[in-house]
């Protein structure tokens, strides 16, 4: 009875090398990325500095194998930092989740031997990052509505169309997207999607870095435009016509790195919102000693600890191999929201102070605007656990 009962002891404690990964993530967003911040959202710049410190960490090689420059952890590691990012600034945040579930992750899952020697070393470093270009005007939730197309021909594929709102997709350091294209049409009819690489520079191939964005503005988002754009049959991701599983598989993962977003959204703007509630003095009293106020940090510090431990627990099964589809969408709905919440009460503590730039949970509260929005649209969330529990 007694061994029966220990193999069933679950353990909620982080090993030493995650710890070791949130502290030194911690330290460097809270010296380095925290007093830029501010300034670099002002005037809408991507930091390719912060980048290569970021890459310096070792972080951006967190789940790649080590032959290839990385240090093959779990993914719960790369998770954690991820959301030690996001508790300080989202864009920088955004940088480095795009960089690894949209750039790095793809080629490890479908990548040539060639390919991953040619490209995830420099990756891995935070020297060059990788976009996945996916999204485009007409094709969002329904990303099986691509237009951009690929055309075989002798000398490899051609390439037409345009993305948009794609992130790392023209930096300075951007050295390649992964792009979906209709490439023919399968046996029953339906579209056929074909991944293919195309690095910047590649005539025909355009980029465009979008301005004036509500959040994440000291991150590139950008359009992407391929006008005969011509590649090699070896640029080619994976096989022929597996670009919507392609797809799929990287969404799984990447839904789980914005639940990280939101998990730390959220934890930076509740420390922002305590840390006021207890110093602003109100009726000769702080903030915090008030019940209304109270009772909202009380509920904000819960949640948090749900979404925490809900998005570890999607982490666990991906890194043991079990199924984590279901769970991947359930915490990225929950773990989004919950910053939407958060971040909304923390406005509120502020008063007309949290409307101010000078204050933190102002940008908490637009970054947070887009989890709910990117890498599946809360309802999309909600259409694939209805789907998974037998709706």
């Amino acid at each position: 009875m007694e061994a029966t009962l220990k193999e069933r002891q679950m353990d909620f404690s982080l090993s030493e090398e995650q710890q070791m990964i949130r502290e030194t993530v911690r330290k460097w967003a809270e010296t380095k990325l925290k007093p830029a911040a501010h300034e670099l959202e002002e005037k809408e710049e991507f930091s390719v500095e912060l980048t290569k410190q970021m890459g310096e960490l070792g972080i951006f090689g967190i789940i790649a194998p080590e032959e290839f420059g990385g240090q093959g952890l779990d993914y719960l590691s790369y998770i954690i930092a991820i959301e030690e990012l996001a508790r300080v600034d989202g864009s920088h945040a955004a940088t480095f989740a795009a960089g690894v579930s949209l750039g790095i992750a793809p080629l490890l899952y479908f990548g040539t031997e060639e390919q991953k020697k040619r490209y995830l070393p420099k990756l891995c470093k935070g020297e060059s990052l990788f976009a996945f270009g996916l999204t485009e005007p007409d094709a969002g939730s329904d990303s099986r509505g691509s237009k951009t197309k690929a055309e075989k021909s002798a000398a490899g594929w051609t390439i037409n169309g345009s993305k948009i709102f794609i992130t790392n997709g023209s930096t300075p350091i951007t050295s390649g997207i992964i792009v979906q294209t209709v490439s023919g049409k399968a046996a029953d009819g339906a579209p056929e999607h074909t991944c293919f690489i195309v690095e910047p520079g590649t005539p025909g191939f355009t980029t465009k870095t979008m301005h004036q964005k509500l959040m994440w503005r000291a991150s590139n988002t950008s359009e992407l435009y391929f006008s005969n754009v011509k590649v090699s049959e070896t640029a080619m991701l994976g096989k022929r016509g597996e670009g919507s599983k392609q797809m799929l598989k990287t969404l799984d993962s990447g839904r789980l790195s914005i639940a990280a977003m939101g998990l730390g959204c959220a934890q930076g703007a509740y420390e922002a919102a305590l840390s006021y509630a207890q110093q602003r003095q109100q009726f000769g009293k702080p903030l915090c000693k008030f019940q209304a106020v109270a009772f909202k940090l009380a509920d904000m510090a819960t949640e948090i600890e749900h979404a925490r431990w809900f998005l570890y627990r999607a982490c666990w099964l991906r890194d043991k191999g079990l199924p984590f589809g279901k769970e991947s969408a359930m915490a990225k709905l929950y773990c989004s929201e919950v910053a939407q919440r958060t971040a909304n009460e923390a406005v509120q503590i502020h008063g007309g102070y949290g409307l101010m730039k000078e204050f933190p949970v102002e940008r908490f509260y637009r970054d947070q605007r887009l989890l709910q929005i990117g890498e599946g649209t809360s309802e999309i969330q909600r259409l694939v656990i209805s789907r998974a529990i037998g709706c």
